[in-house]
């Protein structure tokens, strides 16, 4: 078996506004490998949000394919796209969108509660995960109680609670400072190294940047892969 996780083969988005059509990517290719972090670059309103969202089959292309492990899901029926969506594919977004009525712990069970694991599984894995984030001593409190990279690094925890082959990040740091951003993204990184996750970041963070496996950039619709400068 292959070990790209991610193909986007000659993947375009065109939408329409008021009878006239823009268009935000054309003829997008990408691979990503398992274990394989690569950097997402543009300028803003460049197309990086539209591409992690056909990436992450939330909504589909206008043309072109998205191949997740070797299944090709660009026109997928909405169960098979929701269906990999759970058990595929882990999303981290700038702001945390934790549970506040829910500890730490819980909010990183509950992906593996809603697929039907054991309460007890579940628990055992979210304490392991968080752990790796460096949160062993935060399980049990509420987000409010947490700090903002406490927040986020349980945000990262939770996504990778059903083992995704591909995770999706977008801005995963851009809410905090420069030294929490440092710290949350040593941890991101580890994690995926770990669990051999297939990532595609997507940053205005140009240190970030350049410390991921491979930088691609969004230029006039298109990805281009250069040295960052």
């Amino acid at each position: 078996m292959s070990d790209v996780v991610l193909n986007l083969q000659h993947v375009g988005r065109v939408f329409e506004q008021a009878g006239d059509k823009l268009e935000v990517l054309k003829d997008v290719n990408l691979q990503i490998k398992a274990g394989e972090v690569v950097a997402l670059l543009g300028q803003s309103g460049a197309g990086k949000s539209t591409l992690l969202q056909i990436a992450g089959l939330l909504e589909p292309p206008s043309s072109g394919e998205v191949i997740i492990n070797g299944v090709d899901c660009a026109r997928a029926r909405d169960k098979k796209r929701t269906e990999t969506r759970r058990t595929d594919i882990g999303f981290v977004y700038q702001f945390h969108h934790l549970l506040p009525e829910f500890s730490a712990l819980e909010n990183v069970m509950m992906p593996n509660l809603i697929s039907g694991v054991a309460k007890s599984k579940a628990k055992a894995k979210a304490t392991e995960l968080l752990e790796m984030m460096g949160l062993s001593h935060r399980l049990k409190h509420r987000p409010a109680k947490l700090s903002g990279g406490e927040q986020q690094r349980v945000a990262i925890a939770r996504a990778l609670a059903n083992d995704p082959v591909l995770l999706l990040a977008d801005e995963p740091t851009g809410n905090l400072d420069e030294q929490t951003a440092d710290m949350v993204f040593k941890n991101f990184m580890k994690l995926l190294k770990q669990h051999n996750v297939a990532a595609l970041v997507a940053t205005h963070n140009i240190d970030l940047a350049r410390r991921m496996d491979r930088v691609v950039h969004i230029r006039d619709h298109q990805l281009v892969s250069d040295p960052v400068r």
